[in-house]
């Protein structure tokens, strides 16, 4: 593996976070994680990540319990709002968040880390 460093971003309650994290422990591949519940993403690294898995949209968790909770659900947030929301709340954001260098996954995508390697 090269000196490049993954990232995981996620919630230590989210089932398909603890599943990322065991799939590179694994394989022996250092992670990095990050708790979102502690620490969001950077302005920088949420527009970063949003241009590799499909925008805002793609990254808004709406089946979760904080986007219903917070009303969401009723209003749906498009666009910069949601960019604003996420930096907001990053407990809004879908997980895990895998990233390596400029690439970036969205959920449980082995596929693509298997390329990592």
């Amino acid at each position: 593996m090269s000196g490049v460093v993954i990232q995981i971003f996620g919630n230590k309650k989210c089932k398909e976070t603890r599943k990322a994290e065991r799939w590179f422990s694994d394989r022996n591949m250092k992670v990095m994680r990050v708790e979102l519940s502690e620490k969001g993403l950077s302005p920088g690294e949420l527009r970063s990540v949003a241009q590799r898995v499909g925008g805002f949209e793609a990254l808004i968790d709406r089946d979760g319990r904080r986007y219903v909770d917070k009303g969401l659900k009723y209003s749906a947030p498009t666009g910069p709002r949601i960019e604003a929301l996420l930096l907001e709340d990053p407990l809004l954001l879908r997980t895990p968040i895998v990233r390596r260098g400029a690439e970036a996954t969205l959920g449980f995508a082995p596929e693509v880390w298997e390329t990592w390697r």
